[in-house]
């Protein structure tokens, strides 16, 4: 049954105004947002569901989601030890599965 689902790297899409907020960070914020997509659209759940599954994170990022009764909805990833975080949803099906990011924002 999952003999047609494509796996990582996923596809990703930003809203407009997670886009605009990108745009305006300052270029060394903008490469930090870069590096956590990177981490989010190459890992093989971007969930990271499981005890220390993010534990392979590069320093200064973790995930979790946004409310604990639901695990499956909206997440955070934070990134620049929590200076920094992407607020993202991902959506898995068989034909072109991805991550929608509706929030980036940098402090």
């Amino acid at each position: 049954m999952t003999e047609g689902f494509m796996g990582p790297p996923w596809q990703d899409d930003w809203t407009t105004a997670a886009e605009a907020d990108r745009e305006a960070l300052p270029d060394h914020a903008r490469d930090l947002v870069l590096t956590a997509r990177a981490e989010l659209v190459t890992a093989p759940d971007p969930y990271f569901r499981g005890i220390d599954t993010d534990r392979d994170l590069p320093s200064g990022m973790s995930v979790e989601p946004v409310q604990s009764t639901r695990p499956g909805g909206l997440h955070v990833c934070y990134f620049d030890h929590g200076r920094g975080w992407l607020r993202y949803e991902f959506t898995r099906r068989e034909t072109d599965p991805q991550i929608v990011i509706d929030q980036c924002f940098w402090q």
